[in-house]
């Protein structure tokens, strides 16, 4: 007989749970969310909102990333991404990747290397 798994301190990530978090749903139609997406509030929690919603829309104050939120809500990244996905169809939050800097922005001003180039051949 295998053991039956002990539920992890703190999480109620039984399939009950998860089914009602995201209406059945296993999947998002949406590639907005990577681990390292920003999500930004754009309202203010409403009466009768699902309290994982509530709770988002205030962690979201601020830009936090898809990874921090799964963390405190301590619910598996699939399932915040989901309701990341709801929200943001219903405009309650705006999404974003950080910035990465592009390849030309990080090689040097071609000016300077041709001046060390003159001053290295002046040596």
């Amino acid at each position: 007989m295998p053991p039956v798994p002990r539920p992890r301190p703190g999480r109620d990530d039984s399939p009950d749970r998860l089914y009602t978090l995201t209406g059945g749903r296993s999947r998002t139609d949406s590639d907005a969310f990577d681990l390292v997406t920003l999500v930004v509030s754009e309202c203010e929690p409403a009466p009768g909102m699902q309290s994982e919603h509530v709770a988002i829309l205030r962690m979201c104050e601020r830009p936090t990333a898809v990874v921090e939120i799964a963390a405190t809500l301590k619910l598996p990244v699939g399932i915040i991404r989901i309701m990341l996905g709801d929200m943001l169809d219903t405009g309650r939050i705006s999404a974003r990747h950080p910035r990465t800097a592009r390849v030309a922005d990080r090689l040097p001003d071609p000016d300077i290397l041709e001046q060390v180039l003159v001053g290295l051949r002046n040596l």
